[in-house]
């Protein structure tokens, strides 16, 4: 039952916070909340030591202040900076969020490129002009769906994890 909770939780709620943030440009706040609640649950289940908590915690820690900043100065929505700090608890204060962070900073900076060359350069046709979601990704006064880059940075960053090592080894 562990396994597939942790085959399923983290996966799931990260892959709906990209997909939601890009359909609508919001990360409701429940996601990060789940991640949170699946984060406290799951390691209460596989008895997580104490000093992994604590890894875990730091982890949150560092990158919350950091999101918190750009969020004031407008660069990041508070979706993105909830969600980000959510998927760092669950990363842990390791090399693995160091290459999270990167790998967020780099989709990011694809997704930005991509979006305002897409915004400038490209007319949308008549198909696509009828969906409301691309058109707001269309929009040069909205803004970037940085949970794309997110999402994707943790989805490919989770099966370094000590969570999905757990999988598979009778934890």
């Amino acid at each position: 039952m562990l396994e597939a909770a942790l085959l399923v939780v983290f996966p799931m709620l990260v892959a709906f916070g990209g997909a939601s943030d890009l359909l609508t440009m919001t990360i409701r706040n429940r996601v990060s909340i789940l991640l949170i609640v699946g984060f406290v649950a799951l390691s209460l289940a596989s008895g997580l030591p104490l000093v992994a908590w604590g890894t875990h915690g730091l982890g949150a820690l560092v990158v919350f202040p950091v999101c918190f900043l750009f969020w004031t100065l407008g660069w990041m929505g508070g979706g993105d900076a909830k969600f980000l700090t959510a998927m760092a608890l669950w990363i842990g204060f390791t090399p693995e969020l160091a290459g999270f962070v990167l790998l967020v900073s780099v989709y990011g900076m694809f997704l930005t490129m991509g979006l305002l060359y897409m915004r400038t350069n490209v007319v949308l046709p008549n198909a696509l002009a009828r969906q409301e979601w691309i058109v707001r990704l269309h929009d040069r006064k909205s803004g970037i769906p940085y949970g794309i880059a997110i999402a994707i940075a943790g989805l490919q960053i989770y099966p370094m994890t000590t969570w999905f090592q757990m999988i598979g080894t009778g934890y």
